[in-house]
């Protein structure tokens, strides 16, 4: 299986960018993973909100192949503790999915045509983080998954 995460716009915080390199190339000892970064939609002033978010789904739909599982990392999204993330890692492994694709929407969220495509979402938290924080936020969960899956000691019960 192959992990992409599909993000808007690019880290700034140099202190993040750190972060989410770290726990990357910890990731390459587990799966084939990448992160593509689509560009911030320009002339966002002369936009509304609908239409900033239907132009990042036109982005975002161009990087999500038929047979790709993707899913939204949504405030409203299904909640996981860190094992049950792991396991649910599992399941689309031993499930034979090829691709699952994992989705970070823009500061406004998701347009409809992306939760359409969608096979599911999960939320990090309750509470409401910036699309950049997210980032690292899940790439770390993604390596605390996979070092439970190995037995690891990076996760304590």
């Amino acid at each position: 299986m192959k992990i992409t995460l599909l993000v808007t716009g690019k880290t700034e915080e140099k202190y993040l960018i750190e972060g989410i390199e770290k726990y990357l190339n910890r990731l390459k000892h587990y799966i084939g993973f990448n992160m593509i970064v689509i560009p911030d939609v320009k002339n966002t002033k002369n936009l509304s909100e609908a239409q900033q978010k239907a132009k990042e789904a036109e982005m975002m739909l161009k990087h999500i192949s038929n047979p790709d599982t993707v899913i939204l990392l949504d405030e409203k999204g299904k909640k996981y503790t860190s094992v049950l993330f792991s396991n649910y890692l599992n399941k689309q492994m031993i499930g034979s999915v090829q691709h699952l694709v994992f989705v970070i929407g823009g500061p406004y969220g998701f347009d409809e045509s992306v939760y359409k495509r969608s096979n599911g979402s999960m939320s990090l938290s309750d509470m409401t983080f910036s699309h950049q924080m997210v980032r690292l936020f899940f790439v770390e969960q993604l390596y605390r998954a996979f070092s439970i899956l190995k037995g690891e000691p990076y996760h304590h019960e």
